[in-house]
């Protein structure tokens, strides 16, 4: 290692130990996961696709194991296995997680990330303001100062999405591109359809059945052929995509005043107050009843605002997400200069903790800094 690798090495140490310094002050434990992760846990989240960026190993048994690739997920497993589980708890953690680097991108695919996590309490709005504060807090003990917050709200999507009057497959498919950060018209956008002439034919015979007779159709034909999952799906996931595509290959389409609809409330953008009096506008407008999600918002950005913080300078979007479907209601970037990669990212996840095999599920919020992201680069400086 040269001297400047060294001393870059040595500074993100002293930044990484000033945030879990603070944290401790905060009151949240230290967990450190093991760096050895079962992959499926990741695999069957973000499927097959995630599997290039993973470092991968097997055990004799054939087994898959990881090196850590986030924090969230083995924190998570972590207090499930705990006496603990189920009932309130705060944690924080520091250290390295690994993904191989993009393709065509280069790095040596190690990262620093520091967090925190709180489980189980139930006033989820206060504790979504105390995650937002102690990781920009905690931030700047590490320098990183004046950092631009944009906030989304996973919650209120689902339950404007919920109302609105159009096929299930339609709802789904706005939920996921959302999820994945698409644009409103590319998610309109006519759906490719895949296969030949033997699929279009299955998806023809699907239409004509009811929906329930056509699920138990298809798994019982792929349990004729001995398949029980591909890709993470179970045998009855794969057979609802099978009805929503033969729902999309009949015509199901969505009327244009709810299209228009949908694309004024993802459009709606800018600071807090100012964007919640536009959801109640448009939820009035098209008698959508909304109230609840829109209170739920307005008692976090108040308290946001208890904590100190200038929720004006915020920027909220309907449209912002996080890139991972697992997000439940408030989510958040910071950014310098509000450009760049996130210094900080996190949010809500109450539904997590059951796809991880929790009885049900359990409110939980956490948020991750990046070590190396402390420090603005020169187009953000």
């Amino acid at each position: 290692m040269n001297f400047a690798a060294a001393a870059s090495a040595e500074r993100q140490a002293s930044r990484l130990a000033a945030i879990l310094a603070h944290f401790a002050r905060e009151g949240f434990a230290r967990c450190e996961p093991r760096l050895l992760q079962p992959a499926h846990v990741f695999l069957d989240r973000s499927g097959e696709d995630f599997r290039g960026r993973l470092y991968l190993t097997s055990d004799g048994s054939g087994a898959e194991f990881c090196l850590r690739p986030e924090y969230t997920i083995p924190v998570c497993l972590e207090y499930l296995a705990s006496a603990e589980a189920g009932q309130p708890a705060a944690y924080a953690y520091g250290g390295s997680v690994f993904r191989a680097p993009e393709h065509g991108a280069t790095g040596d695919g190690e990262f620093l990330q520091a967090g925190l996590e709180s489980f189980g309490r139930e006033d989820r709005e206060a504790a979504d303001a105390e995650i937002l504060v102690a990781a920009l807090d905690a931030a700047a003990a590490a320098g990183a100062t004046a950092l631009k917050i944009r906030m989304g709200d996973a919650g209120l999507v689902a339950a404007f999405l919920e109302r609105l009057d159009m096929p299930p497959i339609w709802r789904r498919r706005l939920a996921a591109g959302h999820a994945r950060g698409q644009r409103i018209a590319d998610i309109f956008a006519s759906p490719r359809r895949n296969g030949g002439s033997e699929q279009t034919g299955v998806l023809a015979a699907l239409t004509k059945v009811d929906p329930a007779d056509a699920r138990r159709l298809v798994e019982d034909l792929l349990s004729i052929a001995g398949i029980t999952a591909v890709g993470g799906r179970s045998a009855a996931e794969i057979a609802e995509r099978f009805l929503d595509q033969a729902t999309l290959a009949d015509g199901a389409a969505v009327s244009d005043e709810t299209r228009a609809l949908a694309e004024a409330f993802f459009a709606i953008e800018g600071a807090p107050d100012s964007a919640a009096a536009a959801m109640c506008r448009l939820a009035a407008d098209a008698r959508l009843d909304l109230s609840a999600a829109l209170d739920a918002f307005d008692a976090r950005v108040r308290a946001i605002a208890a904590r100190g913080l200038a929720v004006e300078d915020m920027r909220f979007s309907a449209s912002f997400a996080r890139h991972l479907d697992y997000y439940t209601g408030f989510v958040f970037e910071a950014r310098h200069n509000g450009g760049g990669e996130p210094v900080i990212g996190g949010g809500r996840y109450d539904r997590l903790f059951k796809t991880l095999g929790a009885a049900s599920d359990i409110p939980a919020v956490g948020a991750a800094i990046w070590i190396d992201r402390l420090t603005p680069s020169a187009g953000e400086a």
